[in-house]
Parts: structure tokens; sequence; C-alpha cells
């Protein structure tokens, strides 16, 4: 009788009726974020984490995910892209070396464009990103940043096209319109650039940071002329966050032309 009486007070919750023990039940169930219980979703999932930032976490669920249903060219991406924004160059660049035989070539090619300007070769990244953008030639962001890999290596010329298609592609985009006040006063367009900066209420910061790589720029150019060996850049891990393609930004995000 007292086990009967024990087995009776557990099921009816000490008092609550089994349909309500239910009915909390499933309320709980319902207040739980939804499992990642297919692919799709769990791709997703990771993505979600990366837009927020969550760079290391991503990592961690790319490894579960490739457990569980294997690599595929965008587990290689999100991994990629990882990789880069956690400053691990090198791993990056073997994650990113994956997908130049697979539908995202051009991403592979970007992202190693992204690592070579990281990294301050300039040259090298101008040649992964035209290859990217050869293969994605309506790709805005990666022709801006294609033209500031060419400024960067002093090639004014040659970022002139890029630049402009990026930006009438993209016009609201703060980074492309960074890079294009970059051309201009790297090309001795010195009013149109006043005039943009003004237009897009440019920061002083921002302003200031692009007068400096237009000084880089120059330095590059002069370079170029004479046939001598490309000044020494900064190295992988000393450029600071990069900027986003999301909206406006603080300043310090602003003040790197290459997007994430």
């Amino acid at each position: 009788m007292l086990l009967g009486a024990c087995t009776s007070q557990v099921l009816t919750g000490y008092g609550v009726g089994p349909q309500a023990e239910r009915a909390a039940l499933a309320q709980q169930q319902a207040n739980r974020d939804p499992a990642p219980d297919t692919p799709g979703v769990y791709l997703g999932l990771i993505d979600k984490m990366q837009a927020q930032g969550l760079y290391f976490a991503s990592l961690a669920h790319i490894d579960a995910y490739e457990k569980q249903y294997g690599a595929s060219p965008d587990t290689h991406l999100l991994r990629a892209d990882a990789l880069r924004m956690t400053d691990q160059p090198d791993a990056a660049a073997q994650a990113y070396g994956l997908l130049l035989k697979t539908p995202l070539a051009a991403r592979g090619y970007r992202g190693l464009g992204l690592i070579a300007g990281a990294a301050g070769d300039f040259a090298r990244a101008a040649q992964a990103l035209e290859q990217a953008s050869q293969l994605e030639p309506t790709d805005a962001v990666t022709l801006s940043d294609l033209g500031y890999a060419r400024l960067r290596n002093g090639d004014v010329d040659g970022a002139r096209v890029p630049l402009m298609k990026a930006g009438e592609l993209d016009q609201n985009n703060p980074k492309i319109v960074s890079n294009v006040v970059l051309y201009l006063l790297a090309n001795g367009e010195q009013a149109q650039a006043l005039a943009v900066m003004n237009q897009q209420k440019l920061t002083p910061d921002v302003r200031a940071a692009i007068r400096s790589d237009a000084a880089k720029v120059a330095a590059a150019g002069r370079v170029q002329t004479r046939g001598g060996p490309a000044p020494a850049q900064p190295q992988a891990g000393q450029m600071g966050t990069v900027a986003s393609v999301q909206g406006i930004e603080p300043a310090p995000r602003l003040l790197q032309r290459f997007a994430q």
C-alpha cells in the first residue's frame, strides 16, 4: 500500500494532475530553441554564430556537424572564415584551398586574397581577388577588395575600374565608399574626394585613416615606378579588425578597407 501511494504521488506530481503536468512539459519544450535536427538548420545556426562574431564557438560546432553529417564545401568555407577571423592564417589558407575546385571557388580565392592582404602581400592579394571577381563579376565587395589591393600595391590606374563597378553596384556600403575616396585621393582628385567624404559624413578618424592609406598608396606607386622591392608591410595580426559590410560601423572598424 505504501509503494502504491508513493507511485501515485510521482505520477500526479504531488497534487498536480497528469494533464496539467503534460501541458507544463509541452510549454517548457516550446520555450527551448529548436534543435538543429537537419543539416540545413545546423549550418544556419553556425552561420548565425559567425555573424555574431562567435568564431571560436562556430569551429566547435563545425567539428560536431562534420562528425554527424560529413564535410562539404559549405563547412570548408565556414571553417576557413572562422580560422581566418581567429588569427590562424595558415590553417585558413589550407581550408580555402579546398574550395578552389568546387562551386564555391570564388569564395576560396577571395579568402586567400584577404589572407595575403592581411600579411601585407598586396600583389598576391590582388591576383587572388582578381580570380575571385572573374568568377563572380557582380560581387561588389570582392571588386572593392580588389581595387583596394591594387591601390596598396601602387597600381592606381588598375584600381579604377573595379572600384567604380563596386561603387555603382552598392552605393550605400561604407567600406566601398571609403575605398572610392581613397582612389580619388590617390589619383589626385582632392575636390571630388572631399565632396564624397562630406556627402557621406565620414568621421574625422575615418578621414584621417583614408589619408594615411593614400600616403601609403603614393609610396607604393613610387616603388613600382622605380622597380624596386615593395615597402615593408604589417604582418598578419597587426592590421586590426576588418570592416563589416553590414551598415555603418564605429570608426575603428572602418579603418580597414577589406571586408570580413
